[in-house]
């Protein structure tokens, strides 16, 4: 794109909001620069700029690449408008209402009682000799503090994590999988993204002379493209079936494989089950074919598996990799494996105090002590997302007094997000240009849409992808943040986008309303 007509397209008001958008999708030369302050572009010859010791052009050049799709332009703007109709400005909506992210508490989502009395008392010790909390309270906080150096969660941990709470992880998923699982294998860290991201930096290493490679599903999670971006590792992606509800194809990885060996040196493959963005949960068989697979390619698994919690759709369950892959015996019960779960999501939703932990087995022992001097870099997990993690693991029990109440939190809400998920599915699949595979598990759904050639012609001329597009009309029609499908990847052709099922019923069944009286506005404007 032109600088001339760069200008002109920030000069135009109307396309402000999308100039944001632009400049993400843009892969600027030197020369040009977006001001977003001035709402317009330079050429660069900025003198306090270019008296700094880093700038942009100095700068890694990895980060600079780097994108977060899901807050992204369009996050941007929606705070914009937060703002906006807190000085009064008069729009066609009342409020914001941010579908772009799974962030449970923020939709409405109530915490866990359990978890947040462990917490009251981790933190505040003294409320222990206090008789309004339970007594298996109680037990848990003096566990989590007698793990702590002078008795206070304001210590640092070891650096991967409280021996106990580690033990109680290795102890959950001996009983989820039936298999024994030893707590040296497992490292808390601050929510799942950190565990990835500690584990796809073992494998930045140029082998003869190629550069590394991480096979990713496509649509995937924009974590994933991020970190490899930052990393300056090449993402390889393979396809999900949209027409067998975003099911894995053993001949779609062959084909990524082989393509991708052309270029880089492919080292891992990257699963995510269930499904974010895509809310598909994968058959045994799926995890079968994954597991060999990555064993004849000899690729190191990665399974993200932190929605195992949130499965709705009847006949799909959650299957561990670690347990399919065990159960298979040998070779393939000896390949090396890295397992990540978080408290961020569930029926927990528990995103801002950033706990997860990461199970990696079959791991070279030189590598794991590798991994253990690089986690210890980062000195240790928050100490109250240890807590989080502890009480997901180590739930109450049965006869114990907070059994009851726990059950009954837990269960309303994966059955109000079950009931969630069939609306948004059923709901998309009623308004016409629009389909959406059933949301059988995770938090999201990925509807396709059908845009009118007017409009895609439009979002061309204006230099931004046509469901890009359409998320910033909805947006700026109804209030709604989305996150367009091309901020995950789509087969070319094709236009998505992604949002969450977690809207509580009430104010979910409005925000469906609201989508689909735009949706048949912006046909018939666009016909």
């Amino acid at each position: 794109m032109s600088l001339q007509r760069l200008n002109k397209f920030v000069r135009c008001s109307e396309n402000y909001k999308l100039c944001r958008y632009v400049k993400s999708q843009l892969e600027f030369s030197p020369f040009l620069r977006l001001s977003v302050k001035s709402k317009n572009f330079s050429t660069g010859q900025n003198m306090s700029s270019n008296q700094k010791v880093l700038n942009i052009d100095n700068m890694n050049p990895n980060v600079r690449i780097m994108e977060y799709a899901v807050r992204g332009p369009l996050l941007i703007r929606a705070t914009e408008i937060e703002n906006e109709l807190k000085k009064g400005v008069e729009k066609p909506f009342k409020e914001v209402l941010k579908a772009n992210i799974g962030d449970c508490h923020a939709m409405g989502q109530k915490p866990i009682t359990f978890i947040r009395q462990v917490l009251a008392l981790v933190s505040r010790p003294e409320l222990l000799d206090d008789d309004q909390f339970p007594e298996d309270v109680k037990e848990r906080a003096r566990t989590i503090l007698d793990g702590c150096r002078g008795g206070s969660v304001g210590s640092y941990t070891d650096s991967p994590g409280i021996e106990i709470i580690r033990k109680h992880v290795a102890q959950y998923i001996e009983r989820r999988d039936g298999i024994p699982s030893d707590y040296l294998n497992v490292l808390l860290c601050a929510g799942a993204s950190d565990g990835i991201k500690a584990i796809l930096r073992l494998l930045v290493a140029d082998v003869d002379g190629k550069q590394p490679g991480v096979l990713i599903p496509i649509p995937q999670y924009p974590l994933y493209s991020a970190t490899l971006a930052e990393f300056n590792v090449k993402q390889v992606g393979y396809f999900l079936d949209e027409n067998k509800n975003w099911g894995l194809d053993v001949n779609e990885l062959e084909r990524s494989i082989t393509e991708a060996r052309k270029h880089c040196n492919p080292r891992a493959i990257v699963v995510i089950n269930p499904g974010n963005p895509t809310g598909q949960v994968l058959t045994k068989e799926n995890v079968v074919d994954v597991i060999k697979f990555a064993y004849k390619e000899k690729l190191f698994l990665l399974a993200d598996e932190v929605y195992q919690d949130n499965v709705y759709a009847e006949g799909s369950k959650f299957y561990s990799f670690k347990k399919v892959l065990t159960e298979l015996g040998s070779p393939y019960s000896e390949m090396e494996l890295a397992s990540f779960m978080s408290c961020s999501k569930g029926y927990m939703g528990e995103c801002g105090l950033r706990g997860g932990y990461t199970e990696v087995i079959n791991l070279d022992p030189e590598v794991k002590a590798m991994l253990l001097k690089s986690v210890s870099a980062m000195l240790c997990p928050t100490v109250l997302g240890q807590t989080v993690m502890d009480c997901v693991v180590n739930p109450p029990r049965p006869g114990e007094p907070s059994y009851e109440s726990f059950q009954e939190e837990k269960n309303g809400i994966l059955k109000s997000l079950s009931e969630r998920a069939k609306l948004v599915a059923d709901t998309f699949n009623s308004i016409p240009g629009m389909s959406c595979n059933p949301v059988q598990g995770a938090m999201y759904a990925f509807p396709q849409i059908k845009l009118p050639e007017k409009a895609i012609k439009e979002a061309k001329n204006q230099g931004i992808e046509p469901n890009a597009f359409y998320a910033f009309q909805l947006l700026e029609n109804t209030g709604i943040c989305i996150v367009p499908g091309s901020g995950f990847g789509q087969v070319e052709g094709t236009y998505h986008f992604r949002t969450t099922i977690l809207p509580q019923p009430d104010k979910l069944k409005s925000m469906l309303d609201n989508f689909k009286d735009f949706h048949l506005k912006f046909l018939e404007q666009w016909k």
